[in-house]
């Protein structure tokens, strides 16, 4: 026989609960099958709610069980066929009449016991399990609902009652004997001795699987959730976490009690008794095999099987002299805390006995220190004992595994992996069993800790490159869209795992370690960004300590081209289209490169002339060989291709310019491209990377436009006085094609010499035929002495500049592959 187990999740919505009966009548076609159920996804907060509301005496309560009523009668419409529904309805109405009176009687009394508060959440349990039984009479299966509390037996602790072992099994083996129908199983609910209704707790609806199971010596218990099984972490946290095939009892006792989230400890206590092995299954994901867990595993693949975290802690300290050799110190400590009811979460002694520290909540600390501190009154006003020293704000980190047992050093490298990583360590644990080693650590550091242990011992999955993007307009926003559909493609189909972890405006900045993949990226950053400013975001970036980082600027901003060097300085790479750090003091753009290199991370702007056009890889590529680029000339800047090649004198060139605009062409402000402060940055980049040292003032900037059109305050100003050009511009137009010859504004670089200029050029050059808006450049070296090379293509435009940072980026993932394969 084997035992299902299905939690709020997957039973939500009706879809989602035709998924479910669609596997248990797969399951039921192999073996015997029991299912448990837990309360319809969100039913039991709601019931909690309604409560509260009801013990405060404010009848809104009714309202609220009304909706939770229709929500469970659509349910029902949706799941049972008309000529059933009846019977179905009057059943569910009858339960809800019994929970009304249940809330009335907290209503008028104003109090909510936590005898009342079982009783009350035991409807939700119940309710599920029925209307799940009969949906899955609708396909066929020959079923029974069932009610836990005839079985499951426990004391009368209300919100976490202790099951009494014995007894259960025996009632559950009496229960299930030769019955031959699927037998629909409310999870979480049980019953003391008086048949009071009680909860299990905590996973109780998965304790509830692992009793019957262990009480029939299932096959197996699946325990279907909505998550790939247990993972090496919280891929929330880890976003190159995976999940384990196998695991055994003690790992994942080890794990679940350091917060991992999938499985508690007392719901796999029977099954370990019984030896019974657990599958952790996904029901939105019915390709994923599972998670096993069982007493042994042959695999042992890693070092550590998983990493869990526990992320608020509270740390008390207890020391003074007094406490060296003195017996009983100890159990006195631990004693008058099982009095207070506080449970401890780590314990770690000094070998000289002076000192005591141990892990609780935070929301427990006070009464902690307040119980200590009574049972060593006469101690501490003898100053024999200190006062209980209490720390917040901490976490506990842990490595888990079997593999840990008798292995040297890996403690040493745990430790030396947080302190590589500037984490300090608070306290240190290990238990005797070579499973766990735990250590506290700063809340802050939580995240940054984590994801460098999971770096560090599970190699497999460090490949993963973690993008933060700067700038979502245009460009931005098409880089995302593109991101996007390439992490959507199959993996078999693309190289590298790209992950968006981070993204920002002027305005706003969103962090998501789950990765940031969803079509309404904009309407989150929107609702749930925080405010932006770039110290804010490069700190957030460092705290996350993720592995193979990427900062992609899409802006052209200032502010965040100053922040390169404490990028890089991290060991984060930066892609850039933000041209204003490689066009400033040439002593900072050689310090950039230097500190790519020192870091062994790749500093990258292809963007920053000539959008997606090759243009600075292919100069590199020709100084690194041995070439000299002798000459350079370009036409670097869309718009001011775009108009020339479309100014022929038959039109006036202020029409031109305003064309030019309307086609969004410009920047909102046209000035910013025919000052030609554009193309001198871009000019200045390119002799740069040829190897002349020029500063920006070296580069003449010889600008047809007059300054009546530059100094004055609007836009539509600037087109007023630009039609005082048009003359001019025409008779230069016109001069020109009597010659032959053609207008062309022209960035070039011969004999150290940079220069921006109107020219006229003939058919001769190889600029003559150019047209639209594309780019051109021309290089001149000691290979292509007698004919230039020319490259020339879209050089402007959001996606065209989008793909060229696109290409950075997948160099950049190739570049980290390349070395970790190396170092693997």
């Amino acid at each position: 026989m084997k035992i299902l187990k299905f939690g709020g999740t997957s039973v939500s919505t009706p879809d989602r609960i035709k998924t479910v009966i669609d596997i248990v009548v797969d399951a039921q076609k192999s073996e015997r099958i029991g299912v448990v159920f837990s309360a319809f996804g969100g039913v039991t907060d709601q019931l909690i709610q309604i409560s509260q509301i009801a013990a405060t005496g404010d009848d809104a309560y009714l309202r609220d069980l009304e909706s939770l009523e229709n929500k469970l009668i659509e349910f029902t419409k949706a799941l049972i066929s008309a000529k059933r529904q009846s019977k179905v309805f009057a059943s569910v109405k009858s339960t809800f009449n019994e929970l009304e009176d249940t809330l009335n009687g907290v209503y008028l009394v104003k109090e909510l016991t936590a005898r009342t508060l079982d009783f009350i959440l035991s409807f939700g349990e119940r309710l599920s399990a029925y209307i799940l039984s009969e949906a899955m009479k609708e396909v066929g299966l020959e079923t029974e609902y069932v009610d836990s509390r005839e079985f499951i037996k426990t004391d009368e602790t209300f919100g976490a009652a202790r099951v009494n072992i014995e007894q259960s099994y025996r009632k559950i083996a009496d229960f299930f004997r030769d019955r031959t129908a699927i037998q629909v199983i409310t999870g979480f609910i049980g019953s003391t001795i008086k048949n009071e209704t009680t909860t299990l707790g905590r996973s109780g609806s998965d304790y509830t699987a692992s009793l019957i199971g262990a009480a029939l010596m299932a096959t197996s218990i699946d325990i279907w959730t909505d998550v790939d099984g247990i993972m090496t972490a919280d891929p929330r946290v880890v976003p190159a976490a995976f999940s384990l095939n196998h695991i055994t009892y003690e790992e994942a006792m080890e794990m679940s009690h350091f917060g991992t989230k999938v499985i508690h400890p007392s719901a796999m206590q029977p099954a370990f008794e019984r030896n019974i092995p657990i599958r952790i299954r996904n029901t939105f994901n019915l390709e994923f095999e599972g998670t096993v867990i069982s007493r042994n595993r042959a695999n042992l693949e890693y070092l550590i099987s998983g990493i869990s975290s526990i992320e608020q802690i509270s740390l008390l300290r207890v020391q003074g002299s007094g406490m060296i050799g003195v017996t009983g110190i100890s159990s006195r400590l631990f004693t008058s805390l099982a009095r207070a009811n506080i449970n401890i979460v780590l314990i770690t002694q000094a070998s000289s006995e002076h000192t005591i520290c141990f892990a609780v909540a935070p929301e427990e600390a006070a009464r902690a220190k307040e119980a200590i501190e009574r049972e060593f009154a006469l101690e501490i006003q003898a100053h024999q004992i200190d006062r209980v020293i209490v720390e917040k704000d901490l976490s506990i980190v842990a490595a888990v595994g079997e593999n840990m047992r008798h292995t040297p050093g890996i403690a040493g490298r745990l430790f030396q992996i947080l302190g590589k990583n500037d984490i300090n360590v608070v306290a240190i644990a290990q238990g005797s069993s070579e499973l766990n080693i735990s250590a506290v650590i700063d809340k802050t550091d939580e995240a940054r800790a984590l994801n460098a242990i999971h770096s560090a011992f599970f190699k497999k999955e460090s490949h993963a490159v973690n993008l933060f993007l700067v700038g979502t307009g245009r460009v931005g926003g098409a880089l995302m869209k593109q991101m996007h559909e390439y992490i959507a493609r199959p993996y078999e189909r693309k190289k590298h795992d790209l992950n968006i972890m981070g993204i920002a405006n002027s305005r706003k900045m969103l962090f998501d370690q789950a990765g940031i993949h969803q079509a309404n990226w904009r309407e989150r950053m929107d609702g749930e960004g925080e405010s932006m400013t770039m110290e804010k975001y490069v700190n957030t970036m460092r705290k996350l300590n993720l592995s193979n980082c990427v900062l992609v600027d899409c802006t052209a901003s200032d502010e965040v081209a100053n922040w390169y060097k404490a990028i890089l300085e991290s060991g984060i790479s930066v892609v850039a289209a933000n041209k204003k750090a490689n066009s400033g003091a040439y002593h900072d753009y050689l310090e950039l490169k230097d500190l790519a290199s020192s870091n062994e991370v790749l500093y990258l702007y292809e963007t920053n002339v000539c959008a997606g056009l090759p243009v600075i890889q292919t100069i590199q590529d020709l100084v690194h060989v041995g070439d000299h680029v002798q000459k350079i000339e370009a036409v670097v800047s869309g718009t001011l291709s775009y108009i020339f090649n479309t100014f022929s004198g038959d039109r006036a060139f202020s029409d031109i310019v305003l064309e030019a605009q309307t086609k969004g062409y410009t920047e909102p402000d046209p000035r910013n491209d025919l000052d030609g402060m554009d193309m001198v940055r871009k000019l200045l980049i390119l002799a740069r990377e040829s190897g002349l040292p020029l500063e920006m003032e070296q580069v003449a900037n010889n600008n047809f436009l007059p300054p009546e059109c530059l100094e004055v305050e609007t836009v539509d100003q600037f087109f007023a006085e630009l039609i005082n050009l048009d003359p001019e511009m025409k008779a230069k137009q016109e001069a020109a094609t009597r010659k032959g010859k053609r207008l062309m504004y022209i960035a070039s670089l011969e004999n150290n010499h940079a220069e921006i200029s109107l020219k006229a050029i003939d058919e001769t050059h190889p600029f003559y035929l150019l047209t639209g808006n594309d780019n051109i450049i021309a290089l001149t070296t000691r290979f292509y002495d007698e004919t230039p090379m020319v490259i020339q293509g879209p050089g402007a435009g959001p996606e065209v500049t989008a793909a060229g940072v696109f290409t950075d980026v997948l160099q950049v993932a190739t570049h980290i592959k390349t070395i970790k394969e190396g170092e693997s």
